[in-house]
């Protein structure tokens, strides 16, 4: 469709017999001119191609004509008769058949142009906006109740188009809205108030004067939908390039419900409708750009529809909830006064006292969006912790791998089910070739108990080697090749059949990082060990370590340690265990797995939690010979290990990785946020150590570099502290003096520029 100005001209006067100019105007689907009169009068004048039914073009004009007698306070466009009397004409041109319409003009400047948008402007917009649905209560054209892309009930239909978002955080960020509607407000669609609206007040479509919202033009988004998605569209587009869109929104609330009361329900959903808009629209942006579209209007709100979503989700939806309630003299649903005491006390009653908690006001997280918690009290927290959440917490990805699959079949590994073989196929192809065989279990302390007990059954020896400060789960076999547990409080000391080697420590031990033998060195202490099971005709059954320390203090392995080390129990009969329940699937960013680092290759892998983003799975992956020696004839089985959800979970975490190139993305990510923290080390003399690889970030604190006296309990302080500005840590190390950062892989530059920011005030006060 493409009408010349002179054509526009021509068929004004031809059918509705007026005389003017025209000037082209911007258009969605319409192609759209400004008619100037002879007489000084102004007009839109629209053509419409086939595709816009001519019934529902007859409806938008019977809806603007109630609405211009309404009382509302404001104007709205109306349809000119022609010269047969009716609001819309219908031409054929070329062969095809087009529908022409001329609109009165309204005065007044669009709100995207207004450059004093007060907070009487906002709450003006809600009363304007809530005056108009209050009018059209019960109003329903049958052309209203249609199929339309733009209609906010059915956004969840926007994540066909997501595969259109090239960027893998945008991607992911509308993948998770969009899980959130179908979570949040799908559910209760039907029992929301439904209505024809407009569909469309964006702020190229109000119209402002004399400091309030004045009109509204352009009906073709109307639709039959849930009324509170009329403002909710107009909240997503008033908010752009607002600092604090919450406070703005609530205005807008605040009027819309002086005019046409809002229920709690719609209340509550109204931060997911507003995302959800959004996410049309950003989706509808990107299929246009894959399409190579030159029309601008399709773009107008692409760049600033992306930063309110950034804002959205760093805004913890209870809060905007209790601030929207707020707004509309309502019962807030958020009780900051809350100490948790009656939760704690049914907490102690029936959960065991030594199930710690963090921090010295407990956290209540009640909702994960990646790589953010939100609280029941309404903040936000960057998590920088949890490395369980691997690909971050509720990916979409991962949600509905296992929604689809429980709602299937979820039952025991005794039946032949696709699942299971085409992951443990998909795991192993990231391993060594020698790597092959896997078992799957459920937890990473199961993982461990199962890869000690193969090896003891492979070698036909019972001594196992660990690290010192290691830790590897709890279980009863986990806890005793674990130091961190035995050597602690309430510990039992090392069993007999237990040997520690030191530590690799290049910050605190006697070998540092300018010792280029230092690997070497250190090894030393586990050929001790060896030759001492030799002089009492023992050999070690394995060595197990996770191949960068976590517990230990969150330390790389000094170059060589592994291959010396493994050459020392392989030689001695002996199996390597490479622990990377914390370390592996690509968090280092050099490499995918730990031991990579080292240019060894284990007998047997490890892994835990993160393979299925908390899900309950973890699995145990040995070479050929181990597996052949442990199938003995006496059966080995688990009932839910690799069980087709936990399978469905693995291999969604698998395809995120590669599809969303997280393993790049945390070498890029971790290596600017360790260049920062060094950077704020010249700085704070407390910071005696940054060390790590990729998303595994230790920053040990002490509170003097030469004596290396550990800063705690100031350590403790800083952590408090950061969690009072929103980012969570925690600590590590035998000495718990090491901050401890290993955050889901979805962490983005801009999360690690604001923690050393956050870090950097919270280091300048005094502690």
């Amino acid at each position: 469709m493409n009408f010349s100005p002179e054509q526009g001209s021509l068929l004004a006067y031809e059918h509705y017999g007026i005389t003017a100019t025209a000037r082209p105007l911007n258009g969605y689907d319409e192609q759209n001119f400004l008619l100037t009169a002879q007489d000084g009068n102004k007009y839109t004048f629209k053509i419409a191609g086939s595709d816009i039914s001519r019934t529902f073009l007859e409806a938008q004009a019977d809806v603007m004509h109630h609405l211009d007698h309404s009382s509302i306070q404001g104007g709205f466009p109306v349809c000119l008769e022609n010269k047969q009397g009716k609001a819309i004409t219908t031409i054929t041109y070329e062969g095809k058949e087009y529908h022409i319409r001329i609109l009165t003009y309204l005065e007044g400047h669009f709100w995207v142009d207004e450059k004093n948008k007060n907070n009487f402007l906002y709450e003006s917009l809600g009363e304007f906006l809530g005056a108009m649905d209050r009018s059209l209560e019960g109003i329903c054209p049958d052309a209203t109740v249609r199929n339309y892309v733009w209609d906010n009930n059915r956004a969840p239909e926007a994540e066909k188009k997501l595969h259109f978002i090239r960027d893998h955080e945008k991607r992911r960020i509308a993948a998770y809205f969009l899980l959130q509607f179908r979570t949040e407000v799908t559910p209760v669609l039907s029992e929301l108030r439904h209505a024809c609206i407009h569909g469309d007040a964006n702020d190229y479509n109000l119209l402002v004067r004399n400091g309030r919202v004045s009109g509204l033009i352009d009906f073709g988004d109307m639709i039959y939908s849930a009324t509170i998605n009329n403002l909710a569209i107009a909240c997503a587009y008033a908010l752009l390039h607002t600092e604090d869109p919450i406070e703005k929104a609530s205005l807008i609330v605040k009027g819309y419900h002086s005019q046409y009361p809002l229920t709690e329900q719609e209340i509550d959903i109204l931060y997911y409708l507003i995302a959800g808009r959004l996410c049309i629209s950003v989706t509808q942006s990107a299929e246009k750009s894959y399409s190579n579209s030159e029309n601008e209007h399709h773009f107008l709100s692409e760049q600033s529809a992306w930063r309110l979503l950034y804002q959205l989700i760093r805004t913890n939806p209870l809060y905007a909830a209790d601030q929207f309630r707020r707004s509309c003299g309502m019962m807030p649903c958020l009780n900051p006064e809350d100490d948790y005491s009656s939760l704690l006390s049914e907490r102690n009653r029936y959960i065991g006292r030594n199930l710690s908690i963090s921090y010295r006001t407990p956290l209540k997280i009640v909702k994960g969006a990646l790589q953010y918690l939100y609280d029941d009290k309404g903040k936000t927290y960057l998590d920088c912790v949890n490395n369980v959440s691997h690909v971050g917490h509720c990916h979409p990805g991962v949600v509905y791998a296992i929604q689809s699959q429980a709602a299937i079949l979820n039952t025991n590994t005794r039946y032949l089910h696709d699942n299971i073989t085409s992951y443990a196929k998909a795991l192993v192809d990231t391993l060594p070739e020698r790597l092959s065989v896997c078992y799957f279990v459920n937890s990473g302390s199961e993982a461990n108990d199962l890869a000690i007990r193969m090896a003891r059954h492979f070698t036909g020896h019972n001594d196992i080697v660990v690290l010192d400060h290691a830790y590897h789960g709890t279980s009863t076999l986990a806890m005793e090749i674990s130091p961190y547990k035995f050597d602690g409080i309430g510990g039992f000391g090392a069993r007999h059949y237990i040997h520690k080697a030191a530590s690799p420590n290049l910050y605190r031990g006697p070998y540092g990082i300018d010792d280029e033998a230092a690997g070497e060195k250190y090894a030393q202490s586990v050929k001790e060990i060896v030759q001492g099971l030799e002089r009492e005709d023992k050999s070690p059954a394995a060595f197990i370590c996770e191949t960068l320390l976590g517990v230990g203090g969150q330390i790389p392995l000094p170059t060589g340690y592994l291959k010396q080390v493994y050459q020392y129990i392989r030689s001695a009969g002996g199996v390597c265990i490479a622990d990377e329940v914390q370390v592996g699937f690509g968090r280092i960013g050099e490499a995918f797995w730990g031991f990579e680092l080292q240019e060894v290759t284990p007998d047997i892998v490890v892994l835990g939690k993160p393979i299925g983003n908390g899900h309950p799975l973890a699995a145990v992956v040995v070479t050929q010979a181990i597996a052949d020696a442990f199938n003995n004839g006496m059966e080995y089985f688990n009932t839910f290990g690799g069980n087709p959800v936990s399978m469905a979970a693995g291999m969604a975490v698998l395809n995120i990785i590669r599809q969303e190139e997280l393993q790049q993305h945390a070498l890029n990510t971790g290596n600017g946020l360790m260049d920062d923290l060094r950077k704020l080390m010249e700085k704070h003399t407390i910071i005696g150590d940054v060390r790590g690889h990729g998303l595994f970030v230790g920053v040990e604190l002490v509170r003097n570099r030469v004596s290396k006296e550990p800063a705690v309990p100031e350590i403790d302080v800083i952590v408090e502290r950061m969690k009072g500005r929103g980012f969570l840590l925690s600590t590590d190390g035998p000495l718990h003096n090491v901050l401890k950062i290993k955050p889901p892989m979805v962490i983005s530059r801009q999360n690690c520029v604001d923690l050393v920011q956050a870090l950097d005030e919270v280091l300048s006060e005094e502690l």
